[in-house]
């Protein structure tokens, strides 16, 4: 069985990190499923999905990690052809990845005591995200 569900999440010029863990969780209830997999997944070519512990310093932390990785200050090619100032945003996006996928079991998300499922929105003008989450499994 497969149930999918959708949902929408507002991001700043920053780079954001939104907590999704409560979202999907209530998706995966309602799905009626009880074992399987929930897939999260964002159709933004500026965003990801992941997994991290939520909490304020580790967030600080992947925000300077992921600066150094692709800092907004260099330049990129992308810029160069489209003019936006987006070219980091791109290469962040697709250093982290659009998705993730998390076991549940008994109908709860299988993640470990201090992990969350997050979406990282690193453009640099206000969007609106799409977060897709299929739930594929038994009742």
């Amino acid at each position: 069985m497969v149930k999918s569900f959708e949902l929408t999440k507002s991001g700043t010029r920053e780079t954001d990190v939104i907590d999704l863990t409560d979202d999907v969780q209530s998706f995966v209830e309602s799905s009626g499923i009880r074992d399987g997999v929930a897939v999260v997944f964002t159709p933004g070519s500026t965003a990801a999905v992941s997994t991290i512990e939520f909490e304020g310093g580790v967030i600080r932390d992947l925000k300077r990690a992921v600066e150094r990785l692709a800092p907004e200050d260099e330049p990129y090619d992308h810029d160069a052809a489209w003019g936006d100032g987006n070219g980091y945003a791109h290469v962040r996006s697709a250093l982290l990845g659009p998705s993730c996928t998390v076991p549940v079991g008994d109908g709860k998300l299988l993640l470990g005591t201090w992990q969350q499922i997050i979406l990282l929105d690193f453009d640099n003008r206000p969007r609106k995200r799409k977060v897709l989450v299929q739930v594929i499994g038994e009742p």
